[in-house]
């Protein structure tokens, strides 16, 4: 209800008036039954709260009939004043103030001297008709504030919807009934009916992500879940609130537009014509459209991340996510939650806006594991829950997330030998391997190095703005018989070495790095001589692998003379691809 304190000024001007010419005291008090104005006797009192014996004006603010008090203290409704016997007043008038029913306060004239109280009654009616005009005043007034503030709402809420554009909009009543639904909110909510005064609920889940705090809304017996503000609209009759938001999945594709760096390929960009790759490119175009988990295994930098968003871009999630994620690179404290997310307060140090994690990120679309085999022991049986029940739980949160959601796992670590060791989940393992896929190393397909080396070569000759001529046969051949135990990283890399180095627009041995153009120095006797670790480990296993038999006690001797465990000569020999 409209407080007449909001226009104090001006009522005490009416009261001032209304003193001057009708020569009698005035207070005129509001619903709370303050005193916001007052003359004459009542001037210094103005701010009383008068509820302990204001029982005339109670009357009339609960009638809203105009009182007329002819013997102040005698008359029945002074019964209960405990001033009735010290009332200094000799006549009293109450006019309520009434704006569309609500009477928002009363006037009174006082008489506190019997000639005052005489020239009043003698002419009662010219009294009343101008405290009434006075009322009416106040009244339209009142009604002038009240309109311009729903204006000034009016404008407001549009200004609002106007900024929000891209967002769902509804416009509630007070009634919480439907008043306006925008088509981008209908979008989002998938209806496509129109919608007039249907009963909305809508309530707070008490989860907060992205900045965003989370609503379930109720509507025609369906629920939705979406993210957005709610803004009350104040000093309007006719809306209560408007619920600005966006639907979980266009919050969570916002995010992923402003956070992801996926350079997706398809088959075609996976280079080589040797058998393995062939292989390899048929085995993706056979698997794309399927649910099932994939395990990716292979050496670091023989391809996996492309081989993932290759199976992605073939398959019918194309036109869905693709969400990467590094298990090795991500702190372990961390990489809980960004899996899965978290909601305000869920933890010390994190973001008091939540965060939207990886699995929700990429709902309906694939999310690509890297690296799980550095996935941590307690997480790996989250994960193992994730794939069987295809839900998840952000951290702090009860509310229960669905998932459709394809999972694609890589690693360059013997998981076998891992989960000997009780480093790894022997069921997760196969959970994910449902599907295996081994990329094999570069040193196997010793024909596709010519493919690759000219490929990079244009692609970095394009960047930097330079023309290749020609690659020397002999330094091809230099390249092609180099072990890349690095894979195509390690060769994408020396390309763009040579390219760097190259000056009249020919590759050769002049614009070979060191490591690849003297690979193994003639003078190996130097005790000075520094060897590469991985090639002394690789020779020495291939040295006992020709003095021992291929039989469970001959790699049993052999682990024990190179002094490592059964598990990790395993890891090793297919590391090296020494089977």
């Amino acid at each position: 209800m409209f407080d007449l304190i909001e226009i104090q000024d001006i009522i005490a001007k009416y009261a001032k008036i209304t003193t001057e010419i009708a020569k009698v005291d005035v207070e005129i008090i509001n619903y709370k039954l303050t005193r916001i104005a007052g003359t004459g006797f009542f001037k210094d009192f103005v701010g009383d709260n008068i509820s302990d014996w204001g029982e005339i004006y109670k009357h009339v603010l609960k009638t809203g009939q105009r009182m007329i008090i002819t013997e102040p203290g005698e008359d029945k409704l002074c019964k209960n004043c405990p001033n009735k016997h010290d009332c200094i007043e000799t006549l009293e008038i109450s006019t309520p103030i009434n704006v569309h029913g609500d009477i928002l306060g009363v006037i009174g004239m006082v008489c506190t001297t019997e000639e005052m109280r005489e020239y009043v009654l003698k002419n009662i009616n010219y009294y009343i008709e101008y405290l009434d005009q006075i009322a009416d005043f106040i009244s339209l007034k009142v009604i002038e504030v009240i309109e311009d503030e729903e204006k000034k709402a009016m404008v407001q809420m549009l200004s609002l919807i106007m900024k929000n554009m891209d967002q769902g909009a509804i416009i509630i009543d007070n009634d919480d009934n439907i008043n306006m639904i925008n088509p981008s909110a209908k979008k989002q909510l998938g209806i496509s009916r129109i919608i007039e005064n249907e009963k909305i609920e809508l309530e707070e889940t008490g989860d907060t992500v992205n900045n965003y705090k989370e609503y379930k809304i109720k509507l025609s017996g369906n629920r939705y879940f979406v993210y957005g503000d709610i803004y009350e609209i104040s000093n309007n009759q006719m809306y209560k609130k408007i619920l600005l938001f966006k639907e979980r999945k266009k919050v969570s594709s916002d995010i992923y537009s402003m956070t992801t760096t996926v350079h997706a390929s398809g088959t075609e960009l996976i280079l080589g014509n040797s058998r393995e790759i062939n292989n390899l490119k048929s085995s993706i175009e056979k698997i794309a459209n399927s649910k099932s988990t994939v395990l990716i295994t292979g050496e670091s930098g023989t391809g996996k991340e492309m081989v993932a968003t290759a199976i992605w871009k073939s398959s019918n999630r194309s036109d869905e996510r693709f969400v990467a994620i590094n298990c090795a690179a991500i702190p372990e404290a961390l990489l809980e939650s960004e899996l899965f997310g978290y909601v305000k307060g869920a933890f010390t140090g994190a973001d008091p806006n939540g965060r939207i994690g990886k699995f929700e990120l990429a709902n309906k679309g694939i999310i690509f594991l890297d690296e799980i085999g550095d996935m941590p022991l307690y997480l790996q049986t989250k994960i193992l829950r994730v794939i069987q029940e295809r839900k998840i739980s952000r951290i702090g949160s009860n509310g229960v997330i669905p998932l459709d959601i394809r999972i694609i796992a890589a690693t360059n670590k013997d998981l076998k030998a891992m989960i000997e060791e009780k480093k790894f989940r022997e069921d997760l393992y196969y959970r994910l391997n449902v599907i295996p896929i081994v990329i094999p190393p570069l040193r196997d397909r010793g024909e596709d190095i010519e493919i690759l080396v000219r490929e990079f070569a244009v692609r970095y000759s394009a960047l930097m703005d330079k023309e290749i001529k020609t690659i020397v046969p002999e330094t091809m051949n230099k390249l092609k018989a180099f072990p890349w135990y690095g894979n195509v990283r390690e060769l994408e890399n020396v390309v763009e070495f040579m390219v760097n180095m190259m000056d009249d627009g020919i590759l050769d041995d002049d614009t070979l790095p060191r490591g690849i153009l003297h690979p193994e120095p003639e003078n190996d006797s130097l005790d000075d001589k520094i060897r590469n670790l991985k090639l002394l480990e690789m020779n020495e296993i291939e040295k006992a692998m020709k003095l021992y038999p291929n039989t469970t006690e001959g790699k049993n001797q052999m682990a024990k003379e190179l002094g490592i465990g059964i598990a990790t000569l395993y890891r090793k020999i297919v590391e090296y691809n020494l089977n």
